[in-house]
């Protein structure tokens, strides 16, 4: 019962980073590891409630990335939280946030819906961290969409009119600063990105040049299918396999249960094998 991938209100997640883990006990989880967007400011309170569960805590942060004009997210694991390079890159791409927030809001302004600034910044437990998630939890609340999807599909997906390019970090210095902190870097739902066959392999040969360790097999509701597919593409690169369920709220089910991810298929190489051995490639 290991689950290497899931939110608190830190980022964009509905429960504190101690009901996170509590809940994951519940679930029966006994390896968890918490990944809150950009910010690793939930592990301190996670750990203390997860030592007094007797819960393995491990550390994790899913840092936004820019690959060839996409947002893609890469999982760090096992890493040193204290590590003073991957805490200044994190706070760089926390710091362009806000800027886009306002963006964003701006033009839905233009389309006759007023103020989702302030109101995602309302709906954040963590205002420094108000994203496109909060934007549409406003515009769901305002009755302007009916479900998160559509708020993605209508306004704020790439494309459409409330769409807010953003530079992320570069995957090269994302990965640098992960193994500098002593980690393990894992692409994360690889599945969700809509990548053509050749430039997802293009994505992963690139990531493994700069020292990436693996890929995300299962992730969120994901299917047994997906984990095949998937568990194939890891061992043709050579990757590491990892699990998590990308939990943000009980009752979302884009995302899986907590704390309950399904056996990897048997030819996987386990991350979390890997874990206290710094430097490990697969």
């Amino acid at each position: 019962m290991i689950d290497l991938h899931c939110h608190s209100t830190i980022s964009d997640g509905a429960l504190s980073p101690a009901e996170v883990v509590r809940l994951a006990h519940a679930n029966g989880c006994t390896m968890l590891a918490l990944t809150d967007h950009d910010h690793t400011g939930g592990l301190a309170a996670a750990r203390a409630e997860a030592d007094a569960l007797g819960l393995k805590l491990i550390n994790g942060v899913e840092v936004s990335v820019t690959w060839r004009q996409r947002t893609i997210h890469i999982v760090g694991l096992d890493f040193d939280d204290a590590d003073a390079p991957l805490q200044n890159l994190l706070a760089r791409v926390r710091s362009g946030r806000l800027q886009r927030l306002q963006a964003i809001a701006d033009k839905l302004a233009k389309k006759g819906i007023d103020g989702a600034y302030e109101g995602a910044l309302a709906l954040a437990a963590n205002p420094e961290m108000a994203s496109r998630t909060h934007v549409a939890e406003y515009l769901i609340q305002g009755g302007h969409v009916r479900n998160k999807a559509q708020a993605f599909s209508k306004y704020l997906g790439d494309g459409k009119p409330a769409s807010v390019a953003h530079e992320w970090a570069a995957l090269e210095d994302c990965v640098a600063a992960i193994k500098g902190a002593g980690g393990l870097a894992v692409v994360a739902h690889p599945m969700r990105y809509g990548l053509s066959a050749t430039a997802k392999r293009n994505l992963f040969a690139e990531f493994k040049a700069l020292g990436g360790d693996g890929i995300e097999v299962h992730s969120g509701n994901g299917d047994k299918n997906d984990r095949l597919n998937y568990a194939l593409l890891a061992e043709r690169f050579g990757f590491l396999a990892s699990a998590g369920s990308d939990f943000h709220r009980r009752g979302d089910h884009s995302g899986g249960i907590l704390g309950a991810c399904p056996d990897l298929p048997p030819q996987c190489k386990p991350v979390w094998a890997h874990f206290g051995q710094a430097g490990i490639q697969a």
